[in-house]
């Protein structure tokens, strides 16, 4: 056999087996990175991944302490004997509203968070409703109703405004985040998930062949007043596709074009700045 024809085998064989290897280690990265890495904390890095996968990821152990709250639909708190029922729907959930036109919200933050960047991210997180809404959250002197930020087992706040110190937990350990804060600050304001929303059966698919088991509670509809506004996949209040997937298949789907981009937020969107505007009736509406 002429040594130039082997040489040509050869090389096409070899060509081959790296094509294939290759294409193992891309598939395998793939998979790789569906997930965040468990032992990492608040790294740089962190930031880039979206608010539902941060609180998803902090909040895989959480129900397990028996002086917390109860949790559902992921990290809404909620008081046992009223798990059936959204306080807002009674419209006693607003924070008011004072003469100026501005809604203040008094804030105490626990002192756990001892790194000063923690407590930057969560005050700087507090500072960007006043930036675009009439919210103004303060630090509380000696007002009764109040959100109590703490470090606690996961990431989770009540909706709307509840009676005293209301706790919004911010674990140190993946929950302080721009993304999770005001994730949280916005339930703490009234608002829900937005793949809770009622009419979210024509925007997404729930697929709960994907949901793991005991989890499915996660994904209920609720009677939500949606302000006029349209559903959005870039809101912060959206969970990513893959959210409590056992299989690292869809949990949910968008319709009808299954390949948009959804729960991928890392702030606040436009339309999640304007719900706050149109629920509190502040001057900038529109």
């Amino acid at each position: 056999m002429a040594p130039v024809f082997v040489l040509t085998i050869f090389i096409a064989v070899l060509c081959s087996v790296q094509g294939r290897s290759t294409g193992k280690a891309s598939l395998e990265r793939s998979e790789e990175d569906m997930e965040i890495d468990s032992t990492r904390t608040n790294s740089i890095e962190e930031e880039d991944f979206s608010a539902s996968t941060l609180i998803e990821k902090a909040n895989r152990n959480l129900g397990k302490r028996l002086d917390e709250p109860l949790v559902m639909f992921g990290d809404i708190a909620v008081n046992t004997g009223f798990m059936n029922a959204d306080p807002c729907t009674a419209h006693t959930c607003k924070w008011p509203k004072s003469s100026n036109g501005n809604v203040y919200v008094p804030y105490v933050i626990s002192n756990q968070y001892s790194a000063p960047r923690e407590r930057s991210v969560i005050e700087g997180g507090l500072q960007t409703f006043a930036a675009s809404t009439c919210v103004r959250f303060f630090p509380r002197t000696n007002q009764r109703d109040f959100v109590d930020i703490q470090s606690l087992s996961g990431c989770y706040s009540y909706v709307g405004r509840q009676k005293n110190g209301q706790v919004v937990s911010l674990n140190r350990n993946g929950c302080v985040h721009l993304s999770v804060v005001q994730h949280e600050l916005l339930h703490a304001l009234g608002f829900n998930h937005e793949h809770s929303r009622i009419d979210r059966d024509s925007h997404v698919q729930i697929l709960t062949q994907n949901i793991l088991p005991g989890m499915e509670s996660n994904f209920d509809k609720v009677d939500t007043i949606n302000l006029g506004t349209p559903y959005d996949y870039n809101s912060v209040m959206q969970y990513s596709r893959f959210a409590f997937s056992k299989n690292n298949q869809p949990t949910i789907l968008p319709i009808p074009d299954n390949n948009a981009v959804i729960g991928q937020a890392t702030q606040m969107s436009p339309m999640d700045i304007l719900r706050i505007n149109r629920l509190y009736k502040c001057v900038q509406v529109d």
